[in-house]
């Protein structure tokens, strides 16, 4: 198979090349794409980000979110991660089968001396532990097959980018990601670098370097850059698509309890209500109306918050303290 070099290790204009591939390239043949990302979540396009990241820790270590074309669940990347994605001209979807395009994986790290296996229909494993995972896109006769090699990944920040209900269980749930996940570098000889596993698995790929580099046409790069503005490096796409849900939250403040309940359609706030013991000098209800239409986030509520001189509406529990309660994990998706 012929390959394709992606244009660095920026998540939105990876998911956006990936996209814009499937959509504009309409290759005649298989065409193949390794690549990695900087630390980054990318979520399934028919998920609720809001339920699936860590946003306090994203916002804390400058993650990116990005929200992919193809479903499945939320997964981490980082430049420990080795990144690939089939483009397979495929006139029936209905001849769509995973194993077929974990195939080739299976074949290449079988050929470096790694003893992976299949597992169910889209996983590869090595003595029991995950190494990759597969989503599948089908739009206008072609396939985009992509996935994950885990070559060697941050576990612990992998635990923590996801939504993990409290602190007390990440230890728990890091210890049991490790029982269930491989790092390829654990099983592969001990001088192999990424960069140089990359390179063999190209070679392999390209029927031994027999197969050359597609290279990007300046047109087919702008128009891929035009994708990532205008979509995966949009909050609107990679939050605010995300499906209508209802938010509940409580917290004991030394100035009182307080319960958020909000409605969030697109990412924005439909509807809000403050409930607790907390003293107030006048009603909370007078600024309501400033919280609708606001994006679901931190930084939108504290800047609400601090518009509207809060201690009046919400006594001594700070603007910051009451933002953060937006970036907490309880809700109820609907």
């Amino acid at each position: 198979m012929r390959y394709i070099n992606y244009l660095g290790t920026d998540p939105a204009t990876n998911i956006a090349t990936d996209s814009w591939l499937l959509y504009n390239l309409k290759p005649d043949k298989p065409i193949f794409s390794l690549w990695r990302d900087a630390p980054s979540v990318i979520v399934g396009r028919n998920q609720n980000t809001f339920a699936e990241v860590n946003q306090a820790f994203i916002d804390e270590k400058g993650i990116d979110v990005v929200r992919r074309m193809s479903g499945g669940g939320a997964v981490y990347h980082d430049l420990g991660n080795i990144c690939f994605t089939f483009f397979v001209p495929l006139p029936d979807s209905g001849q769509v089968n995973f194993k077929q395009f974990v195939q080739p994986m299976y074949d290449a790290l079988r050929s470096l001396g790694i003893e992976a296996e299949i597992s169910g229909r889209n996983d590869l494993i090595v003595e029991g532990k995950k190494i990759s995972g597969n989503a599948q896109r089908y739009a206008n006769g072609y396939l985009m097959h992509h996935g994950t090699l885990l070559w060697d990944v941050d576990v612990d920040t992998m635990v923590r980018v996801l939504n993990v209900a409290d602190e007390k269980f990440i230890s728990k749930a890091a210890k049991s990601v490790r029982a269930r996940v491989g790092n390829i570098k654990d099983y592969a000889p001990e001088d192999l670098t990424i960069e140089a596993f990359i390179d063999k698995l190209t070679y392999y790929l390209s029927d031994q370097g027999k197969d050359s580099e597609l290279i990007l046409t300046d047109e087919q790069v702008a128009g891929i850059k035009d994708w990532r503005a205008e979509k995966f490096a949009n909050w609107n796409w990679n939050y605010g698509e995300s499906p209508t849900f209802a938010f509940n939250n409580h917290q004991k403040f030394e100035a009182g309890s307080m319960d958020v309940q909000a409605n969030v359609v697109n990412g924005l706030i439909t509807d809000i209500n403050f409930v607790g013991d907390f003293l107030a000098l006048d009603d909370w209800r007078v600024i309501k109306e400033q919280f609708i239409g606001q994006p679901f986030e931190v930084d939108a509520i504290l800047q609400v918050l601090k518009a509207n001189q809060a201690p009046r509406y919400f006594g001594d529990i700070s603007n910051e303290e009451l933002a953060a309660m937006f970036s907490a994990t309880d809700s109820d998706n609907s």
